[in-house]
């Protein structure tokens, strides 16, 4: 339990400093994009919230013969929509659209967390059901809000779309498979290794999330007074 304790406490430190510098960022990046921008900033902010309950022996519950971190499913339920939520903004794709993809983001989470709690054969069917909404998510990322970040985007920033996108969903596809090999599935990996890497992700997620996104914002408000600098100089 001290190890476990040991890896909360370093994702909370992880989520501290994170969520410094993307606050820190908001002062940064073109004031056009400000408003939006703060959801990257609550991204990893709600994940102190979440990681501090932890380190405190708080949110845990018996899952049928193992610990499920209840706090942990109630912070991906409310972060990871926020993640393809600020996609579909930065894509401009329609409010149908988004909301779509929100709404098959948390049934990831909830049907998740079903399977997590349930035992047995209906254990992998809800897991089955959240996967298939996550597969709704991909679908969407790649097909109809890609198509509206071709049209409303310019390269520049459809460049950062397409490296934000590919970022979630590659590092995202992995949490599945800790839930497979962890004690909600067939239990290959103990509860400390699942926690550890669990909290690897959780930080370079959350917090690698924004930091692509400012970076990316910050290059292209210099590039724009460079440019302006340039045409008043001519």
């Amino acid at each position: 339990m001290t190890t476990i304790t040991t890896w909360f406490t370093l994702g909370l430190l992880g989520e501290l400093l994170g969520t410094a510098l993307l606050a820190y960022g908001y002062t940064l990046v073109p004031e056009a994009t400000r408003k939006r921008y703060l959801l990257l900033v609550a991204i990893p902010g709600i994940a102190i919230v979440a990681y501090l309950l932890l380190v405190l022996g708080i949110g845990a519950l018996d899952g049928g013969g193992h610990t499920v971190y209840v706090v942990r499913y109630v912070d991906w339920l409310l972060t990871t929509p926020i993640n393809v939520l600020y996609l579909g903004l930065l894509a401009q794709a329609d409010r149908g659209t988004i909301g779509k993809l929100v709404g098959l983001q948390a049934l990831t989470i909830v049907f998740g967390f079903a399977g997590a709690m349930a035992s047995g054969a209906l254990s992998y069917a809800l897991f089955a059901v959240g996967a298939v909404a996550f597969a709704g998510v991909v679908y969407l990322l790649y097909g109809d809000v890609a198509d509206s970040a071709v049209a409303a985007l310019s390269d520049v920033e459809g460049s950062l779309y397409r490296t934000l996108r590919n970022f979630v969903v590659v590092l995202w596809s992995v949490y599945p498979v800790v839930w497979l090999l962890g004690a909600a599935g067939i239990g290959l990996m103990d509860v400390e290794t699942a926690s550890l890497v669990i909290v690897y992700l959780d930080v370079v997620t959350k917090v690698g999330f924004g930091t692509i996104a400012l970076h990316a914002w910050m290059t292209m408000d210099a590039d724009t007074v460079t440019e302006g600098t340039a045409v008043t100089a001519d």
